[in-house]
């Protein structure tokens, strides 16, 4: 993940996913039965709620319900519908160029996206993406930004970057429970026989050769964003194989490696090893050579809210330009520009927009279904997979302390469980006493096909989750069920783009990014294959872009 020698310690998690076990319809997930009867005793006191993104919006959508009559006409130059980190980043793009005369509209009743987060009395917390690592020094757009919000403080004589020491995350890092102990440091090694750990140490030989490789166009083999990595075909041909076989072509066959592995793929893209390229499984470790004068390579920058803080500092330059619970449902091209039929939940209204142009940052399967007669040729909806997960965001009033080696650390990783672990949401606190605190618990629903993770997901209950969560925290921390006082819970049902084997540097992925009749464009993390801020970022600035150069070309 960086440029500098490897570091077992400092390989964390790069993003926010998760995994499941559950039952419908004699559907078994992980071997966790689903519970007939009522709530169980010792659950009696845990309080919560399960919420998701907006169901009944989706329904519309997905169903093509009738809508009201539109009831006006708006004009605008630019329309972004979406409000996640690419339509903002797109918002700011535009106006840090000049342009005011757009809007952003977004169906939720908040922005944010995968990086949107909640509270209670006690601490904000991630509803999703809950951090960054060092950001690469070429990447200057970003760079720019994280030094406008003062995430990067100031830079040396050599211009390297000082990151704010209050975002970067506090010691101790992460551990893992690994044979009856917590270790430092989540690739296994406490217990790990000799010869399991040359294999470990073998692997990221391999990764530090990858990760300051440049192809035989002057270009890393892996980097972010993604579109600048080598076009080399002996790398990109890499993303035609899966992620386990290129492991086993390797004589990789190490349990504890491989379940190491497994893990970062269900962590950053919500699916197993099996089920992802082998070049986006290298990616997650060879992608990353930020270098900053007062952090070591692949430090995590993290808030309790995690990366809701950032969507904060992109939402707060534009935020006179978006309209939340407002949803495109219609899009038609016309000679003249974008017609945009657009529903406004809270007031049941429908109105039309007219646009030049709009930038469309949705995923790919809602542009599927409000794009009215236009065709994208080459894209194959079918090729993009999204993974469903939940996120359990636990408020205890104590943490039961009985446990052998590492303490409480920001991130905390169980060896062969079904979830990627949790985060302590409270980790860049600064109090003296913490009376309470929130910790964020990922499951990716990954052991089936997407869609029958998501059906199965979506019949399951607050008090059945309950039985999935609760069991591996007792596992985790023994007698800790008393101590908790609030469970909420949050699902996603389509997360993020897996990156499967042949998407990243297939024609579906090339043909969605490309416009649509010089007026529509397009911006998500899926026109990336892989769900990162740094992506997203970068997807939203691409597309403004399109128009900026359009507006100075005319």
């Amino acid at each position: 993940m960086s440029g500098q020698p490897f570091n077992k310690e400092n390989i964390g998690r790069r993003s926010f996913l998760l995994r499941a076990g559950l039952v419908t319809a004699g559907i078994f997930f992980s071997g966790c039965l689903r519970r007939i009867g009522g709530r169980k005793s010792e659950y009696e006191h845990i309080q919560g709620n399960l919420r998701g993104p907006n169901a009944k919006a989706g329904h519309m959508l997905r169903d093509k319900m009738p809508l009201p009559l539109s009831s006006r006409q708006e004009n605008v130059k630019t329309l972004i519908i979406g409000g996640g980190i690419s339509g903002l980043s797109a918002a700011r793009w535009l106006k840090k160029n000049g342009e005011t005369d757009f809007k952003l509209i977004e169906l939720e009743d908040h922005t944010g996206g995968n990086a949107y987060f909640g509270s209670n009395a006690v601490s904000k917390y991630p509803l999703g993406a809950h951090y960054i690592t060092l950001i690469n020094n070429e990447d200057q757009q970003l760079i720019d930004f994280l030094h406008e919000t003062q995430v990067i403080t100031h830079f040396d004589e050599q211009g390297l970057p000082f990151y704010n020491e209050y975002y970067l995350v506090f010691d101790p890092e992460e551990r893992l429970l690994i044979n009856g102990h917590w270790q430092s440091g989540v690739v296994p090694d406490f217990g790990v026989p000799d010869t399991e750990r040359k294999q470990i140490e073998r692997f990221f030989k391999l990764v530090t050769q990858y990760q300051n490789t440049k192809g035989s166009d002057g270009k890393y083999a892996f980097n972010i964003p993604i579109d600048e990595s080598s076009a080399d075909e002996q790398y990109r041909q890499l993303d035609n194989l899966s992620f386990t076989k290129f492991l086993h072509n390797h004589g990789f066959d190490s349990s504890y490696l491989l379940w190491y592995l497994d893990y970062c793929c269900k962590d950053d893209y919500g699916r197993h090893a099996k089920d992802v390229s082998a070049w986006a499984g290298m990616h997650y470790f060879c992608s990353r050579r930020g270098k900053a004068v007062n952090a070591e390579p692949n430090s995590a920058i993290t808030w309790p809210e995690g990366n809701g803080w950032l969507m904060k500092q992109l939402r707060s330059t534009v935020s006179d330009h978006i309209l939340t619970s407002h949803m495109a449902c219609d899009i038609r091209l016309q000679s003249d520009g974008v017609e945009v039929k657009v529903y406004d939940h809270s007031t049941n209204n429908t109105y039309t927009c007219k646009a030049e142009q709009v930038i469309l940052a949705s995923p790919q399967f809602v542009n599927q279904k409000i794009l009215n007669g236009i065709d994208r040729l080459g894209v194959d909806y079918s090729k993009m997979n999204y993974s469903p997960w939940l996120i359990a965001n636990i408020t205890v009033n104590n943490l039961p302390t009985s446990e052998k080696g590492m303490v409480l650390c920001w991130d905390n990783v169980a060896y062969g469980q079904p979830s990627v672990g949790y985060v302590n949401a409270n980790q860049q606190d600064i109090k003296l006493i913490e009376e309470k605190k929130v910790i964020t618990y990922y499951l990716p629903l990954c052991d089936k096909e997407p869609r029958l993770s998501r059906l199965a997901a979506y019949t399951r209950t607050y008090d059945q989750w309950l039985d999935i969560v609760i069991p591996e925290m007792e596992q985790m921390h023994p007698g800790i069920t008393p101590h908790i006082d609030h469970i909420d819970l949050w699902l996603w049902g389509h997360g993020m783009i897996g990156p499967a084997t042949g998407y990243v540097w297939g024609e579906t992925r090339k043909q969605a990014k490309q416009p649509v009749g010089d007026r529509l464009y397009f911006a998500h993390t899926d026109l990336s294959g892989i769900s990162l801020f740094e992506e997203a970022f970068h997807q939203g600035i691409n597309a403004a872009q399109h128009i900026i150069d359009k507006k100075h070309a005319s």
